[in-house]
């Protein structure tokens, strides 16, 4: 049964850096796109960053743009953000989800993907 495991999240100092990780168990990644969303506190969840089955596309929410890199390890079936200068407003749980889709394509919507993680925590405290 496919399913996506994140790890990486914890509490990070504003202005520190963060990896994230996400692995895939039961399928081979190299057949899905994929994305991480967020959700804050109170917030809706949103889509920071999307890439391709490829990894030839990627796409980023503007609040991350520059800071934030998404990428992909399919020998490792593993996706990735790096994340850098975080700020406060970056806290939230960090979820990957995977859409069964090849190609250039890659959305930050929520409603184009199907398999999600369960979810790891970033807090970025001053």
């Amino acid at each position: 049964q496919f399913r996506l495991v994140e790890s990486g999240g914890g509490l990070v100092q504003v202005g520190g850096s963060a990896r994230l990780s996400c692995t895939a168990f039961g399928s081979p990644l190299s057949s899905w796109r994929l994305a991480w969303f967020r959700q804050a506190p109170g917030k809706e969840r949103e889509g920071v960053a999307c890439i391709s089955s490829s990894g030839g596309n990627t796409k980023y929410a503007d609040s991350v743009k520059g800071r934030f890199t998404i990428d992909r390890d399919d020998t490792m079936n593993t996706m990735y953000l790096q994340m850098v200068d975080l700020r406060p407003d970056d806290t939230g749980v960090y979820y990957c989800a995977a859409a069964p889709l090849q190609g250039a394509y890659c959305s930050r919507q929520q409603t184009e993907h199907e398999k999600w993680g369960q979810g790891t925590q970033v807090t970025v405290s001053s």
